[in-house]
């Protein structure tokens, strides 16, 4: 404990939107002076709250901006809840409340990665598709084509429906193992966290990898070439094809 705090005291207060914890430090120079407020829900990398405190503030009204600050999120949360409910998200597995991105399945070995806004829930969320050129760059010109068409009093699943004019794979018919096709390299689904991400470009062969697997495929190949971030060679599941390409940003 720091020498210039009196006490600190934890408190777990429940809601409905999450467990959430508060801890306060009561400086030395005067108990009653409430000097920090911190506040998480797990780890909140991406957004933050300044609670206005004066040596005048009581509990009750650095709880009150607490709660306010909670209820702020709730149409953030009330998004994010209907995108876990109504598709296949394959990544996170399990969600925090913290988290603002999701991996969306779309169908076989081709997904949506979006990352929305806690602030501005239901305007367009950055987005980019994971698959095999021949698929996605269609959904890309669709949603280039449509973006007019977002309405931010629909949901972000609606507007991902209407937009990119699909229907997401429905979680009464399918099972998310459907769409977690192990890499063709190591053939493991999971590796340190992480899932496959590249996919063969070839229609017949369609293989997808992880990302750092193929990189360290394609870097042994004789016949890979670079540019810039992008590397083209063999795919190593089939010999049909006659380049794959990869992210390498990524790579260390």
């Amino acid at each position: 404990m720091e020498q210039d705090f009196f006490k600190s005291n934890a408190f777990i207060m429940s809601s409905q939107y999450s467990m959430l914890r508060i801890r306060l430090k009561v400086p030395t120079y005067f108990q009653h002076v409430l000097e920090e407020l911190s506040f998480a829900f797990q780890k909140w990398n991406c957004y933050s709250y300044s609670l206005m405190t004066t040596h005048k503030s009581s509990l009750i009204s650095i709880y009150s901006q607490f709660l306010a600050a909670i209820e702020s999120l709730k149409a953030f949360w009330d998004v994010m809840d209907e995108i876990d409910e109504k598709t296949w998200v394959l990544e996170p597995e399990k969600p925090p409340r913290s988290a603002t991105a999701r991996r969306i399945a779309l169908g076989n070995n081709v997904s949506i990665n979006i990352e929305v806004d806690p602030r501005h829930p239901t305007m367009l969320p950055e987005c980019f598709f994971l698959g095999a050129d021949h698929v996605v760059k269609p959904l890309g010109i669709k949603l280039s084509r449509n973006i007019h068409l977002w309405d931010p009093e629909n949901s972000v699943l609606q507007n991902l429906k209407d937009v990119l004019e699909i229907d997401f794979p429905a979680r009464a018919i399918l099972e998310k193992s459907d769409f977690t096709m192990d890499c063709g390299i190591c053939y493991a689904y999971q590796l340190d966290g992480a899932i496959p991400d590249q996919v063969c470009d070839n229609s017949q062969c369609e293989q997808p990898f992880h990302q750092i697997c193929l990189y360290e495929w394609l870097r042994g190949l004789l016949t890979s070439r670079q540019s810039f971030n992008i590397i083209f060679g063999e795919c190593p599941y089939c010999s049909k094809v006659s380049k794959l390409l990869i992210t390498s940003h990524k790579m260390s």
